[in-house]
């Protein structure tokens, strides 16, 4: 009998967990005009200070046996009649995120703590139904799922600006002298990422950044923040495969382009960026500037 029920929640957990992925907004490779929404919506950013926490997701229906909420569940939230709270009242539901690895590139955590506190965005949810201190909401669409203690903040619209013509990326592109920044992670931990990945980079609205602007992507050789360097001194000489007469240093040598992204959200010190166009894979510890 006990086998039979946990094969039964099994199934069960195994279920919800296969509707979230198929009722979440996929994201598509860009190739429209603007922004999808998914990528608008479920990127995940930075904040600093830390967003308000006080408005929760306290539990849902049939939580005897769900441990997660997705598409067309209905979640409680602390918040009813006594706070204001109306039926149609929207909710963006995100919680603070780490990454469970350590440091990819040098300084990397000092650099990441200095942007803020990174939150993963799990979903948008609509007041159903509301009671004296406390609110059913229908989860409109879940990027991953919903958990009890998610965060809830009212809705706010966020914008979906236009991509520009990708034929127009300058493989040679001078130095812009705009606000020059570093890739520190990126939208699930990726270290490697091209086209389609979100990225997570340490300029921000205090530097004069905006949602639609492009950001170029850059690399030098020989730096010792670079994830991808494998030989010390790789950028004049691989033993056994020759070297040049003189000895180079990062500096010395011109910068590789790699690709370019659009800014799809930002904060004071940090911002995402939709990759856009990419040549080459690119790391955390790379460069970024804005075109």
């Amino acid at each position: 009998m006990r086998a039979n029920l946990a094969a039964l929640c099994l199934s069960i957990l195994i279920g919800a967990t296969v509707c979230s992925a198929q009722s979440a907004p996929q994201p598509n490779v860009p190739s429209a005009k603007q922004a999808d929404v998914s990528y608008v919506y479920c990127s995940g950013f930075f904040s600093d200070p830390k967003i308000p926490d006080d408005i929760r997701v306290i539990s849902g229906e049939q939580s005897d046996y769900k441990i997660a909420f997705a598409h067309g569940d209905y979640v409680f939230v602390n918040r009813g009649e006594d706070k204001g709270v109306k039926v149609g009242d929207r909710f963006s539901i995100v919680r603070p995120d780490t990454d469970p690895a350590n440091e990819w590139f040098t300084g990397q955590p000092k650099l990441m703590k200095a942007m803020g506190t990174l939150y993963r965005d799990a979903g948008v949810v609509r007041v159903v139904n509301v009671q004296p201190k406390v609110s059913v909401a229908e989860v409109l669409f879940s990027c991953d799922y919903i958990q009890r203690g998610d965060i809830a903040r009212p809705f706010e619209e966020r914008p979906t600006p236009p991509f520009k013509d990708p034929a127009a990326f300058d493989h040679f592109a001078p130095v812009s002298g705009k606000p020059v920044g570093t890739v520190i992670s990126a939208f699930d931990y990726h270290q490697l990422l091209g086209r389609g990945d979100t990225m997570y980079v340490n300029v921000g609205a205090a530097k004069g950044v905006k949602v639609g602007d492009y950001m170029r992507v850059f690399r030098y050789q020989g730096t010792d923040t670079a994830i991808a360097s494998e030989a010390k001194g790789y950028q004049y000489k691989i033993y056994g495969f020759g070297s040049s007469p003189t000895r180079y240093e990062w500096k010395d040598l011109p910068r590789e382009v790699l690709g370019e992204g659009i800014v799809l959200n930002v904060t004071k010190n940090a911002a995402a960026v939709l990759i856009t166009y990419s040549t080459v894979a690119m790391f955390a510890g790379d460069y970024v500037e804005g075109e």
